[in-house]
């Protein structure tokens, strides 16, 4: 398919008078004047103690000051900014060694130093900097995003907000910091909740921070940062737009182009005195119910102490309350929560969703996935018959695998010991007399030369033996025949008779058997007392459980089009215009992140059977569609493993094998983002006659690109995501207003964001190339 590109005018989208081909971009309607040559040292990076250093400098009087003109102003600040936006480029590793080239690359888009002498005279234009980007139907909404230029200064003050304010959050505040993501948040629910008996998450309605939440955030602000010209940009940045927070949303942390970088940051502050508070009430009630050791929780009177414990976790804004009391304890403090946030934070509260359920008998819904307390048997259970069984039937293989090759290696040692015998009695028959004399351990050391000395001087002090007794007993055993027991003395008989005793005594069968049971009977015991701590532990404690909602996973399967009716994996015909690659890189990023994000739940098998089963036959088939072959040919040439070749004939790999799906499992801390961007996220590959031009990720120079159309779920199923009941409950959308639009990318960027690796937020899509 030929397309043919125009340019469009960022403030009229609509217009019917179009140019050719441009990118559209706020950053060409008004050039920058290209940079001067500096006859300094060229301007560098800052390292994250660098810059906080840099920040401490300001602080004086219990508040930080001139931050604007001191910090955010300075080119190193803005250049380090651009960094963080900076995505992986290949071959290009982009720090603070080779700053020149990022440096560089930023110039050829605007004057840094120019842009830091507008931040400190309080004159840079932020409405030029931002675009409105109109949707695709009539009656949808319009979003307004960042340029790049206006995109580096919202990340400065997010460096700086994060260094002045990420100390002096509480320890349970999550999102939007480094190494507190959620899984960290997870894991703390699974190794500190211990007897949650009541709980509550605190759900908001739908609103958009308007002018009075914008004050309260801003007078927060004020309490330790005194700077009038931060708290202008920030005002004016939630004037244009371009900055917006709406609760209770599903977009917040998921890497939508809507959501903007201040907003994590942002929301933490507006509820940090919030934590504060919490964190006073669960230190004053720790102190009124202090916690023993565990050898003490049993008393003598056989009762079980159980303190009074509040468990608070905040991700954003998902609120989850626990508390190991009574239910009126919980209500009480479910009404200072509600009564705290609507006066002193004025927010809209859903007071039917904010309702408490019991920890044992319900479960709740919190940061996408389902906690339930359940006791520990249920975590951990015990064996079955079936699989101890297996175990023994495991155990006994392997006894007897060590016993053949013990009884192999004895054999072999008695084949050479009987070749060496053969070899000396052979010289001994040919020599005069029958005696072991120096020529043949001359020979026996000749034939083992490679033995150390040790080794054969103890071969040669067994052979010697054995010719002694072998010479003596050649006769056989003379002291079992009758007629050799008489003539021999009376006493010699009887020392004989008690020492076949004590042999029959101690090489019976009876003290084997004795030893057996003995070990037996132990490996009872220990199972009893097992079972008995695994009893009252399942009587006296409760745990979390976290599980994936596998039924919302399944809707979610159903509505993208991997499964029919029927629940059977079926082909997506839209993605039969992609390479082969892009097919596969596309649905490696749908199950990657799958199993990344739900990797510690309990019933994460589940989810792996989803991505082993559906997704993988899903894109089997979709290949077979698109060759008008069979599934059994496309298993053929694929594999199950979905494995490709390069033009160098080496195979790669980039659908989750098998095997790796199954040695997954809750290894290491993250924050994952969900797989609602790339599940709702398809970019369909254009042909075009026209040039191309610059990747439009973040400062990528790299000019051989090619044009992909974005195609969002939600249009083409022609739904409203907002419905829950036509959507899937608590999954997020991609604004509607990307949807049809065209970016360019370059290979290695279109790579990354089919693998999940970043996100539409990691791209300028202000560039975007409008197509007929």
């Amino acid at each position: 398919m030929i397309i043919h590109l125009r340019r469009i005018n960022p403030l009229e989208f609509r217009s019917p008078n179009r140019s050719p081909l441009t990118l559209f971009s706020t950053l060409l309607q008004n050039p920058s004047p290209p940079p001067k040559t500096q006859t300094q040292n060229p301007t560098e990076t800052l390292t994250k103690p660098q810059l906080k250093a840099l920040v401490l400098t300001q602080f004086s009087h219990g508040k930080f000051s001139n931050l604007v003109s001191n910090v955010l102003a300075l080119p190193n600040v803005l250049l380090t900014a651009c960094q963080n936006l900076t995505t992986s480029q290949p071959n290009i590793a982009l720090n603070s060694l080779d700053s020149q080239s990022l440096l560089n690359s930023v110039s050829r888009r605007f004057d840094i130093e120019e842009m830091g002498r507008q931040l400190c005279e309080n004159r840079f234009d932020i409405e030029a900097c931002c675009v409105t980007m109109m949707p695709s139907r009539m009656k949808g909404e319009s979003l307004v995003l960042p340029n790049l230029k206006l995109k580096v200064l919202i990340e400065a003050i997010r460096m700086v907000l994060e260094i002045v304010y990420d100390e002096r959050f509480v320890t349970f505040s999550y999102g939007g910091r480094v190494g507190m993501g959620r899984h960290t948040a997870i894991r703390y629910l699974k190794n500190s909740v211990e007897n949650p008996s009541w709980w509550f998450s605190v759900t908001f309605d739908r609103e958009r921070f308007d002018d009075r939440h914008v004050n309260k955030l801003c007078l927060f602000i004020e309490e330790k940062i005194k700077d009038g010209s931060l708290i202008g940009y920030i005002k004016r940045l939630f004037e244009c737009e371009v900055v917006g927070i709406e609760l209770g949303g599903c977009y917040l942390g998921r890497g939508f182009p809507q959501e903007s970088g201040l907003c994590s940051i942002l929301i933490n502050i507006y509820f940090n005195g919030f934590d504060k508070e919490i964190q006073d009430m669960r230190l004053q009630k720790n102190q009124e119910n202090p916690k023993f050791k565990s050898e003490q929780l049993v008393w003598m009177s056989g009762l079980f102490y159980k303190p009074v414990k509040m468990y608070v976790v905040r991700y954003l804004d998902e609120i989850l309350v626990i508390t190991s009391g009574s239910k009126m304890l919980t209500m009480d403090f479910k009404n200072w929560v509600l009564k705290y946030l609507e006066g002193r934070l004025d927010l809209r509260v859903d007071k039917m969703m904010t309702a408490i359920h019991s920890a044992v008998s319900e479960n709740i819904s919190f940061l996408g996935m389902e906690l339930q307390a359940v006791p520990p048997s249920v975590l951990h259970p015990p064996m079955t018959e079936k699989a101890i069984r297996a175990r023994k039937k495991y155990l006994r293989q392997k006894e007897v695998r060590a016993l053949e090759f013990k009884n192999a290696r004895e054999r072999n040692r008695k084949i050479l010991g009987m070749k060496i015998l053969q070899h000396v009695f052979k010289k001994l028959k040919q020599s005069d007399g029958f005696k072991f004399d120096f020529q043949i351990e001359n020979e026996v050391r000749e034939i083992f030369k490679n033995w150390t000395d040790e080794v054969v001087q103890d071969f040669l002090g067994s052979l010697k033996e054995r010719w002694e007794w072998h010479r003596m007993l050649t006769a056989g055993d003379f002291l079992s025949l009758r007629h050799i027991r008489d003539q021999l003395p009376q006493d010699l008989v009887d020392a004989y008779d008690k020492f076949q005793e004590q042999v029959d005594k101690y090489l019976s069968p009876v003290q084997a058997r004795k030893a057996l049971e003995k070990e037996e009977k132990r490996v009872e015991e220990e199972e009893e007392r097992k079972y008995a701590k695994s009893t009252v532990e399942d009587l006296t404690r409760l745990c979390m459980k976290v599980d994936a909602p596998i039924e919302l996973v399944r809707k979610a399967v159903k509505m993208a089009g991997f499964t029919n009716n029927m629940g059977r994996p079926r082909p997506i015909k839209l993605l039969i215009a992609l390479e082969d690659t892009d097919i596969i890189k596309w649905y490696a990023g749908i199950g990657r992140r799958w199993l990344d994000f739900f990797c510690c739940c309990h019933n994460f098998k589940n989810v792996k059977t989803v991505v082993t089963y559906h997704l993988r036959f899903s894109c089997i088939l979709t290949l077979a569609e698109k060759h008008e072959s069979t599934k059994r040919e496309a298993i053929k040439h694929y594999t199950k493993d979905l494995k490709l070749s390069d033009f160098k004939g080496n195979e790669e790999v980039y659908f989750p094998t098998e095997r790796e799906v199954k040695m997954m499992g809750d290894q290491n801390l993250s924050d994952p983002r969900p797989v609602d961007g790339a599940l709702s996220l398809a970019l369909i590959r254009l042909a075009s006659d026209e040039p191309s031009c610059s990747c439009i990720s973040h400062f990528c120079d790299r000019m051989d690109t090619v044009y992909y159309r974005v195609r969002l779920l939600q249009n083409r199923l022609n739904v409203n995501p907002s419905v829950e009941d036509k959507w899937v409950p608590g999954m997020g959308a991609i604004h509607e207003s990307l949807n049809q639009k065209c970016l360019p990318l370059c290979s290695h960027h279109i790579n990354d964001l089919y693998m999940g690796n970043i996100t539409l937020q990691d791209i300028d899509c202000t560039a975007f190339v409008d197509v007929d």
